[in-house]
């Protein structure tokens, strides 16, 4: 279906879920990290091999002059979400509209109970192979937007078991932000696989950003797993492994990832696996913590393979 794109298209487009550990808080901080080659305008193209909300892809591609991207996540439902919002945008609003209609109208008691009754409804549900499956799309984004804080959480057998929220008036169904995340996505080629296969779209002009599962700072925060593998050590090296081949391709890169020394300020895991590039270690906040006490200010850590924009505009 064609859509409709006289709807304040021209508003500038943000991501349309909410994502633990997305980066939107952090976009004016990562402003001083992008290579000086994207401001400049020279790099043409941008990778993000774990896509997530997307948070960063929507600001480089709306500042720089990319003219295409190439975004990439294991989750099947995000992916399917994004084509979604790219080629079928009407029909999702439609259901996302009448979603949000019978949501708000109910008692809080009410909501918990269509609440569990969608989320049974996702978890029994596969993806049509006639992609994008609209009607698991529309079930995706409610949850996301009425689900505890945000989160996106799944168990061993692969089934979200995030609880219901509790929110006054949620806006389930943004359309003006669709229609624009659904202009912006025409120039985005969307992928469901492992970051691994970005690496046949980089070349020498090409910026890759890198936002993996972070590494739990302690044994009790690993609050949430994306999908059934757990991302540990072993993958965490692998991924170094990776940047490197990234790097001998000539691309400009960034990687997040937590910071241990936040809890043990001997522990070099990510200085030593990142010897050889650039480390710098940036304030973000701490959105979800079953412990309110624990949330606020704390360290993560950037990686580039190039001296960032700031260092050289001391």
């Amino acid at each position: 279906m064609e859509a409709i794109v006289n709807l304040r298209t021209d508003i500038p487009a943000r991501p349309f879920v909410k994502w633990a550990g997305g980066k939107s808080q952090l976009l004016t901080t990562f402003l001083k990290f992008y290579p000086e080659e994207l401001v400049n305008g020279n790099v043409k193209r941008y990778v993000e091999p774990f896509v997530g909300s997307g948070a960063v892809l929507f600001d480089i591609m709306q500042k720089y002059n990319i003219e295409e991207a190439y975004i990439f996540d294991i989750n099947k439902d995000l992916i399917n979400s994004y084509n979604a919002v790219k080629y079928c945008v009407d029909e999702l609003i439609y259901k996302l509209k009448m979603l949000e209609a019978e949501y708000l109208k109910s008692t809080f008691e009410e909501r918990e109970k269509m609440y569990y009754k969608i989320r049974s409804v996702y978890n029994l549900t596969p993806i049509e192979e006639a992609r994008p499956d609209i009607e698991k799309a529309a079930l995706f984004i409610f949850l996301n937007r009425t689900c505890y804080n945000g989160l996106y959480r799944v168990n061993q057998q692969g089934l979200f078991n995030v609880p219901a929220g509790r929110y006054k008036k949620p806006t389930i169904c943004d359309e003006d932000n669709l229609y624009a995340a659904h202009a912006l996505l025409q120039r985005v080629k969307i992928f469901e696989a492992d970051y691994r296969e970005s690496i046949k779209y980089v070349e020498n002009n090409t910026f890759v950003y890198l936002d993996p599962p972070y590494r739990p700072l302690n044994d009790t925060s690993n609050f949430t797993s994306y999908n059934k593998s757990d991302f540990d050590d072993r993958e965490q090296i692998a991924l170094a492994e990776f940047f490197e081949r990234l790097d001998e391709r000539g691309a400009k890169i960034m990687l997040s990832n937590s910071d241990p020394k936040n809890e043990n300020p001997n522990d070099e895991f990510f200085d030593e696996l990142y010897r050889n590039y650039y480390i710098h270690r940036i304030q973000a906040k701490r959105m979800i913590n079953s412990n309110s006490s624990r949330r606020g200010s704390i360290n993560e850590i950037l990686v580039t393979n190039y001296k960032a924009l700031f260092v050289f505009r001391k």
